[in-house]
């Protein structure tokens, strides 16, 4: 029996948040250290599976099927594409950061404060998150994905409502109340989400008789099994709504700002460069491949909903006066590209919308953890409170603004490659969607702009005259990260080469070709 390594990816990072958990309350920095081995090692794991993975092989491999609950078909079935392959080595590069950049967030408040936060918990959280979404990546069987997409909200509710961040330390009740109403309202929405997408899992199952996807989706393919149009489009109904609550998409997206306003910087990233992932990814995995007809006629709505995620996100991170909040309102922007990427049907706009979830992953990581450092520092998330940073932490500075320029896409950066890529795959069928989308290039080179000039330039605030530059720690987390961003900048092709096999069978799935370009005749 050849090692389960899938398996071992997920289950690493799960054994490790019991085993720091379990960490004497005495010893928090062992369990600091525990943990950033623990992702250490899921890391290497997920190396593995990256090299052991053949693009131009199997489209599904390292395969593990057993039998579960087997009175109602659900099987222990895993198995990844070249999607998945790459959003699971994306969550196991950015957790090690995650921790090394939360490394003091959950310390206690004060010495002898009542207000104690249990450091080995924050850690043991983040792992489990870690586990969850590693294996929702991997899973091929429905219902064992559904457990752990619904599962991730766990960890992710206490994450957010009890551990708030810097600007908060010193306030009490007030930002408890603010954490908790973020952390509820998430939980809230996505519960929603989830409990839509059961009906259609049960749905699924009585049509389908199991909930094996491969199964489901070659029986589909052959014709043996045949869906009645309604159904079909009531089951893809259930499955999109969650993940677009997941992902998130106007209108479903109110949840974001105030989750990530509310959490540490740390934990903001985890939201929305690894947790939202598996939303846009379910949507590629599970609604294309499960429901193809009712994917194409669902198309026009969600690219108009798609196109409005991204000027509304664009517009309204223009006028934030916070921070991390202007953030998450130019993800939801992000995503809004994203969303159209994989419903233009074309594979220029897939493979840029998964390029795109992997770049957009790294670069709102350095953006907002650069952010939480300069937070942690002035201890507020206001625009107005900060001016002048370049000239007292000219590397604080520098890196925010990289940070920054790979968020507005400029071209030598890795977003840049996706954008275009999702841009060039929209115009070629949906042309007006396409030119209203690119006004949030412009939108985002202003918030992005603005952001630095208000907070980086001009005189230097007088709280700011001591500030800091970006200490040994910080910088080992975000230096990696600025060097992926122009790598991948300047050379995608090892991650295009892993994910255009997998976009080419997905476009095969829906019974789609890319357009022909139209071509004037010569006169």
């Amino acid at each position: 029996m050849s090692f389960p390594l899938l398996t071992a990816t997920a289950a690493l990072p799960a054994i490790g948040a019991i085993a720091t958990a379990a960490v004497p309350a005495a010893r928090r920095t062992a369990a600091k250290w525990l943990a950033l081995l623990v992702s250490l090692a899921t890391l290497a794991l997920a190396i593995a599976v990256l090299v052991r993975f053949d693009p131009d092989g199997a489209r599904y491999q390292l395969t593990e099927s057993h039998a579960w609950i087997a009175d109602f078909g659900v099987r222990y079935e895993l198995g990844v594409d070249g999607i998945g392959v790459a959003l699971l080595a994306l969550t196991a590069l950015l957790i090690p950061f995650i921790i090394l950049a939360g490394w003091h967030d959950a310390d206690p408040l004060e010495t002898g404060s009542k207000r104690w936060r249990p450091t080995q918990g924050f850690f043991a959280l983040i792992l489990a998150v870690e586990a969850m979404v590693i294996i929702s990546f991997e899973a091929t069987d429905v219902f064992l994905f559904y457990i752990f997409f619904e599962a991730m909200l766990i960890p992710m509710y206490f994450l957010i409502g009890g551990f708030g961040d810097r600007a908060h330390a010193g306030s009490d009740e007030k930002a408890a109340a603010q954490r908790s109403y973020a952390a509820v309202k998430f939980l809230l929405y996505n519960l929603v989400g989830g409990l839509i997408m059961l009906a259609a899992v049960i749905g699924l199952y009585v049509v389908a008789g199991n909930f094996s996807l491969q199964e489901i989706a070659e029986a589909r393919a052959n014709g043996s099994l045949d869906m009645a149009t309604n159904t079909e489009r009531w089951l893809f109904l259930g499955f999109f709504f969650a993940f677009a609550v997941k992902a998130p998409l106007w209108p479903l997206h109110t949840w974001l700002p105030n989750a990530m306003g509310e959490a540490t910087a740390p934990v903001a990233v985890l939201i929305t460069a690894v947790v939202d992932k598996v939303g846009t990814f379910a949507m590629l995995r599970f609604c294309l491949q499960l429901f193809p007809e009712a994917s194409k006629w669902a198309t026009p709505a969600i690219l108009v909903l798609a196109v409005i995620s991204i000027i509304y996100g664009a517009l309204l991170a223009v006028g934030q006066r916070d921070i991390k909040r202007l953030v998450a309102y130019a993800s939801i922007s992000h995503f809004g590209f994203i969303i159209m990427g994989i419903f233009a049907m074309t594979s220029q706009g897939q493979s840029g919308a998964t390029l795109y979830m992997v770049n957009h992953g790294i670069s709102t990581a350095a953006l907002m953890l650069v952010a939480g450092f300069l937070i942690s520092r002035r201890g507020s998330r206001l625009i107005a409170d900060y001016g002048g940073v370049q000239k007292v932490a000219p590397v604080l500075a520098g890196t925010f603004l990289i940070g920054g320029l790979a968020t507005l896409s400029l071209p030598g950066l890795a977003p840049f490659v996706s954008e275009f890529l999702v841009l060039v795959g929209t115009f070629a069928r949906y042309p007006v969607i396409g030119i209203i989308a690119t006004f949030g290039i412009v939108l985002a080179a202003l918030y992005t702009l603005v952001l630095y000039q208000r907070t980086m330039t001009g005189p230097v605030k007088p709280e700011l005259s001591a500030m800091p530059d970006l200490r040994a720690r910080e910088l080992l987390v975000v230096a990696p990260l600025v060097v992926l961003l122009i790598f991948l900048g300047v050379y995608p092709k090892p991650v295009t080469d892993i994910v255009n096999p997998a976009v080419k069978s997905t476009m095969s799935d829906v019974h789609k070709k890319d357009p022909k370009p139209e071509v004037e005749a010569a006169k």
